[in-house]
This record gives C-alpha cells, sequence and structure tokens, in this order.
C-alpha cells in the first residue's frame, strides 16, 4: 500500500450468509473493534440485512454495501434490486462483477459495464470485480483477460468518476478454495491493472485508485498481502463473517 496516495479500504463480502439478527449482533462485535481504523471499513451484505446493518453502523466508521445492483432504474426485472433504490436506502456502495455473478447468474463484461453505469448515476461507489479462471493463468494470459475485465467494465466512466471506483482483483481459482495468491502474484497482477488504469486516465488517476486483493485473504496472511506496494486493501469473503478475524484484518491494513 502507498497510503500517501491512496485510501487502503477493507470491506467484507458476507455473501448469502447472516440473517437480521445476526447481521446485527456482527457489526455490534465489529464496532469497538475497527473504531480506531486506519482504514476504510465496509461490510457488503444480502439485501434483507441493509436497512438493519445501517442502523447498527449508524454513527460509527462502519460503511455498508450492497452485492450487486440491476442496470435498469426500474421495470420488468423480478427479483432484481436497481440502484436508485439503494442509494434511498443510504446503501453508500455496492460490489458489481463478482466472479460468483458472471459464474452462476450470467454476468458478463458488458452487463457489467451496464451495472457499473447504473451504481455510478445513482450515486454510488463501485467495488469493481475483476479475476481470471484457473486455465486462463495456466495459458499466461491473466494480464490480457484482467485487461479486459477492465476497460469493458469501465467503458464511458469519465475520471472524475472513476474517482468512486475501486477496483478488486480476484483470481477465481482463489475465491472460496481456501488458495490465495501469493503476495507477489497479487501484487504483480494489481500493479498490472493500475497500468490499465494509467492508459485510460493517466499516472494521476491510476496513482490514486485504489485496488483490492481478493481471494481467501485472511487474518494470518493479510499483512504480507497488504504491504505489497499495488494492494491496498481487501475484499474479504470467509473471513468477514467473523469480528476477530474481520478486524485482525482491518489492523494489518492500518500499519
Amino acid at each position: 500500500m502507498n497510503k500517501s496516495l491512496r485510501k487502503a479500504v477493507i470491506a467484507g463480502n458476507w455473501k448469502m450468509n447472516k440473517g437480521r439478527a445476526e447481521a446485527k449482533a456482527l457489526i455490534e462485535s465489529l464496532v469497538p473493534l475497527v473504531k480506531d481504523a486506519g482504514c476504510d471499513v465496509l461490510v457488503c451484505v444480502p439485501y434483507t440485512d441493509l436497512e438493519t446493518a445501517l442502523a447498527a453502523a449508524a454513527g460509527t466508521n462502519i460503511r455498508v454495501a450492497a452485492q450487486n445492483c440491476h442496470w435498469a432504474a426500474s421495470g420488468a426485472f423480478t427479483g432484481e434490486i436497481s440502484a436508485a433504490m439503494l442509494a434511498e436506502l443510504g446503501v453508500g456502495a455496492v460490489i458489481i462483477g463478482h466472479s460468483e455473478r458472471r459464474q452462476y447468474f450470467g454476468e458478463t463484461d458488458r452487463t457489467v459495464n451496464a451495472r457499473v453505469r447504473a451504481a455510478l448515476d445513482a450515486g454510488l461507489q463501485v467495488i469493481l470485480c475483476v479475476g481470471e479462471l484457473l486455465g486462463e493463468r495456466e495459458q499466461n494470459i491473466t494480464g490480457e483477460d484482467c485487461s479486459m475485465q477492465t476497460k469493458i467494465a469501465l467503458a464511458g466512466v469519465s475520471a472524475g468518476e472513476l474517482e468512486r471506483v475501486i477496483i478488486a482483483y480476484e483470481p477465481v481459482w482463489a475465491i472460496g478454495t481456501g488458495k490465495t495468491a501469493t503476495a507477489d502474484q497479487a501484487d504483480e497482477v494489481c500493479g498490472l491493472i493500475r497500468g490499465v488504469i494509467a492508459g485510460l486516465y493517466g499516472k494521476d488517476a491510476a496513482d490514486a485508485l485504489t485496488i483490492q486483493y481478493g481471494g481467501s485473504m485472511n487474518a494470518g496472511n493479510a499483512e504480507e498481502l497488504l504491504g505489497k506496494e499495488h494492494v491496498d486493501g481487501g475484499l474479504i469473503g470467509g473471513a468477514s463473517l467473523t469480528a476477530p478475524d474481520f478486524a485482525a484484518i482491518v489492523a494489518a491494513a492500518g500499519k
């Protein structure tokens, strides 16, 4: 991390976990543990937990984010939630393009771009996920794949709007598998993504952009990963579901 240039951000992606009572209890447990955090702290909770999480986090340094939004403002999209609906609730940020959305629910680079556009238009901050499959890494095309995902997702996004974007590099083969990219691998790809941003928006914009690593970051490996130049935080899955583990990662980001 280079905190003189950009913010460190730790975001917990709860995925499809925690009912409302559990969400309230977890956030209340987190509040005293992260109150002096040297980084931004977010919890990305299921839709049904959003109001509960917002109430539990009110007046604290914990921000609440959603895990997805639709590209349309309204319409015949049964089961979907618009970015405007999230903004109306008071949600400030949203994850877009997570690999599980791509794998299980048919997300494409183009629909990711449409969702990014909708979220930014609604005033939300975007955590944009990009990352390669295991086969793509084995074929040595990680750079090409992450570059393409980044460029398509940010099509039509202005330099000013980029200030409300965080990119999360998540190698798909390391999500929920217990496998983790080495610190050097994570730094290499985060640096590559920063180079793509420099080509699109210029060096200053690239230097200011927060790029997280996601993919089985935990309390044991967080400090090494976050010690790398281009790793500015983490999008945390399983380790965000218990307060002590998540707080340990937040503490590592504050060093």
